[in-house]
């Protein structure tokens, strides 16, 4: 689904115009990137949490070489999807 299909039907369920829809789901956009980039979790129900991860420092290998490489330690966003979306999708187990 593109984000123009996603505006049209956020506008259709929403029963607003295309544009108040699109500005909708900026602001929502705007919203996650800044609370994760402050080291906040976002915890959307029925969808899942969005946080920053800090991945330690750690000894590695170049996979042609064998040679161990040192990897820096870094940030990464993750995503846990919610309980409720897992089973609507794949169903209970």
């Amino acid at each position: 689904m593109t984000k123009a299909e996603l505006v049209a039907k956020l506008a259709e369920a929403g029963g607003v115009s295309r544009k108040q829809a699109d500005d909708l789901l900026s602001a929502l956009t705007d919203n996650v990137v800044k609370t994760v980039k402050k080291g906040e979790s976002l915890k959307i129900p029925g969808l899942g949490i969005f946080r920053l991860r800090k991945m330690k420092a750690r000894l590695g290998r170049n996979p042609q070489t064998g040679e161990p490489i040192k990897i820096p330690a870094r940030k990464k966003v993750g995503f846990t999807v919610a309980k409720t979306f897992k089973e609507a999708v794949l169903g209970k187990r």
